[in-house]
């Protein structure tokens, strides 16, 4: 039995026949094709460029009002004398009054140390002598003890004891970096506040953080820089810090 005869296919046109042809037409496509996606990834990356350069530099403040934890108090006296013996005596007389003094308002022996001493020798119309200086410090953590010991410094006076200008307290606080995190927050909050009125006036929307610098905190007394002979400084303090942040603009 005879199979069917097939009909010849029909001609294909002459660029179907040359294989160079048909190559160079394919690589064309594929590089038109390239062309197309490069263009939009260029433009949709030069969109994307354009809003990463808009964005606003801003700075946000925090303060927080703190009470000091640790006293310091240096005492400083002396006693001048024809003979350093006598001038020693005198100074060692005023170290018992001045310990007799701390002890009287509570504070522990350990609380008040000696921190230093100078033998300084002088002539004084052609006498020779001798001048002895001591310095005994104070350091407590019972503030509230170490205010009533400032008010109470002129029972020293009364005692004998002269004590020398620049003598005082001073108040600390250490605990900084308990307060550091919520700090730094709240300026970081600060700052967003001020980015945010800067694009609802300029019809823009705030983004995320570009670039934060955290400032330098800072304690101040919180009434104000105390000045004068005699002026203490006090437990009352303000921790300041200004954080620079750069904001994107959407």
């Amino acid at each position: 039995m005879s199979q069917p005869a097939v009909p010849n296919p029909p001609d294909q046109p002459k660029f179907y026949r040359d294989p160079a042809l048909v190559r160079w037409l394919g690589a064309a496509g594929v590089l038109a094709g390239g062309l197309v996606f490069a263009g939009y990834a260029l433009g949709d990356g030069l969109t994307r460029w354009g809003r990463a350069e808009r964005s606003v530099t801003v700075r946000g403040l925090a303060e927080r009002d703190v009470t000091a934890n640790l006293a310091t108090w240096t005492i400083s006296y002396s006693a001048s004398a024809t003979d350093l013996a006598s001038a020693q005596a005198s100074v060692d007389r005023d170290t018992r009054e001045v310990r007799a003094f701390f002890q009287r308002l509570g504070f522990a022996e350990r609380d008040l140390q000696p921190t230093g001493v100078n033998v300084a020798p002088f002539k004084d119309n052609g006498q020779s002598g001798f001048t002895v200086r001591q310095r005994m410090t104070l350091r407590s953590t019972d503030i509230a003890r170490a205010q009533k010991a400032v008010r109470s410094q002129f029972d020293l006076v009364r005692h004998g004891v002269v004590i020398e200008e620049g003598s005082g307290m001073s108040f600390t606080f250490t605990r900084l970096d308990t307060i550091k995190p919520a700090m730094v927050a709240a300026a970081t909050r600060d700052a967003r506040a001020s980015a945010q009125q800067f694009a609802k006036d300029s019809g823009a929307r705030v983004g995320a953080i570009k670039k934060a610098t955290q400032g330098y905190f800072s304690i101040a007394p919180r009434d104000g820089e105390e000045a004068g002979w005699g002026a203490g400084d006090t437990p009352y303090k303000r921790v300041r810090v200004v954080t620079t942040i750069d904001f994107y603009l959407e």
